[in-house]
């Protein structure tokens, strides 16, 4: 084989994967942030029906978290044994069954315990799909991989607003209440795409029947060398990492940034709903509207920054435009508060943006892939704080304002944290890849997102 003949067929190998690996997992993304976040919809029903005070809800929707970070690290070690064709499955296939059982759901310590075993059921399935495509992927082509798949995310914020509330719309049928029947077909579907998953995903470039020999021989010696180059990059321990100034700035500022995404995807429906007269699906519709301007921002943003010498002005913009719009939403009508929290997306999906290229380049070489996996560990736990603080608020004052001025408060706080950010110029070179949060090849331990 000739030393021309390797690149080429790396690049076709590299090609079909593409087009037959990504569909799915981009579909299996999808379902995954559509599960994980349903339970937004459904919060009136839930008090009305089981019982689950505000407080409640925001205690059972940030258990998903903590069960998620506990199994997370097991989870992608288990991947690593049993090959993603079986583990990814197998993921898929258990969180569905959980959100089965939460058609069931009777009283408020099965609501806690349910979101806790969703959160170790997906634990592992994001993560552990940056660490599918290291063993497929030659670090050249991952971030373009990774930028398609974590588009899957962006879109899952637009469709389950929609699609959740056209389930509801089944309340009464067979004399089941709508949310039973959301929990129990989105569940299913979910279980169904596992099974679907298991036919299409392949572990080893070596079991690929869609590819030559050549093009395995090839995709198989770029992957070993990226392999062997991140192997030789020295190892830090997680206890020296807190304690870096710059990790632990970055860790602030990405916990801030998930104090408020995830508390509007867990209370924006319970807003929009504030405007009176809407169906479910009409509900659905409207929440859709903050994630549609957001995903055009990001995207939009992005074009124009990728080469942007400094990175944090921009960041430092998009994070004051979020505290700008949980402020306004304390203000005005509820047509007001959607306007608003639609600016608050907006800010924090161009945020997130480009936080991750910019703490790349912020941190030594020697740290980076370790240093930010941390970061995106531990700032990921803003998903468990802020729907816990939102409902506690709710129940003690009878409104989400206080919870709306602490995410506020929460931006400026970021911002401020920025300036702290180092810079250097070696983002400036970094291509869309970037926003992908891979270092060095090393996919991170959390969601990114």
């Amino acid at each position: 084989m000739s030393e021309t003949a390797i690149p080429e067929a790396e690049q076709r190998a590299v090609g079909k994967f593409l087009r037959r690996m990504l569909p799915i997992l981009v579909l299996m993304l999808l379902v995954n942030q559509m599960d994980r976040t349903n339970v937004g919809f459904v919060q009136d029903e839930l008090r009305a029906d089981v019982g689950v005070s505000a407080t409640a809800y925001g205690l059972g929707a940030g258990l998903f978290f903590i069960g998620y970070a506990l199994f997370e690290v097991p989870s992608n070690m288990w991947l690593e044994r049993f090959g993603a064709r079986v583990w990814l499955t197998r993921i898929m296939i258990t969180w569905g069954a959980v959100i089965v059982a939460m058609c069931f759901i009777h009283n408020v310590w099965m609501f806690y315990g349910l979101r806790f075993l969703l959160g170790v059921a997906e634990a592992g399935f994001f993560p552990g799909v940056l660490l599918y495509f290291t063993q497929w992927l030659p670090d050249s082509s991952r971030g373009r991989a990774s930028a398609i798949f974590l588009g899957g995310s962006a879109t899952a914020y637009i469709v389950t607003g929609p699609i959740t509330g056209a389930l509801l719309e089944l309340h009464g049928a067979g004399g089941i209440a709508g949310w039973r029947w959301m929990f129990a077909l989105e569940g299913a579907f979910s279980i169904l795409v596992g099974f679907i998953a298991g036919f299409f995903l392949v572990s080893r470039i070596q079991d690929a029947k869609w590819l030559t020999q050549e093009e395995k021989d090839a995709l198989s010696e770029a992957v070993a060398r990226d392999k062997e180059a991140r192997d030789r990059a020295p190892s830090v321990s997680r206890l020296k990492l807190i304690f870096h100034p710059q990790v632990a700035v970055l860790t602030a500022v990405f916990f801030a940034m998930a104090l408020t995404g995830y508390a509007i995807t867990f209370w924006l429906p319970s807003l929009v709903e504030e405007i009176g007269g809407l169906s479910p699906f009409q509900i659905g519709l409207l929440s859709a509207i903050p994630w549609i301007c957001a995903v055009i921002a990001m995207y939009t943003m992005s074009y124009f920054t990728d080469r942007a010498p400094d990175r944090r002005p921009y960041l430092a913009i998009a994070l004051a435009l979020s505290a700008a719009g949980t402020f306004l939403a304390t203000l005005g009508s509820p047509w007001f508060g959607l306007a608003a929290l639609t600016l608050a997306a907006v800010g924090g999906k161009c945020a997130a943006t480009l936080f991750w290229p910019m703490a790349q380049s912020g941190l030594d070489l020697k740290i980076a892939a370790p240093g930010l996996a941390l970061v995106n560990s531990i700032g990921n736990l803003g998903g468990f704080v802020s729907p816990t603080l939102f409902g506690y608020l709710k129940d003690t004052t009878g409104s989400t304002n206080g919870g709306l001025y602490t995410l506020s408060a929460a931006s400026i706080l970021a911002v401020l944290g920025v300036a702290f950010v180092r810079h250097t110029n070696r983002g400036s070179q970094a291509g869309p890849g970037d926003k992908t949060a891979v270092v060095a090849g090393k996919p991170l331990a959390g969601e990114a997102r």
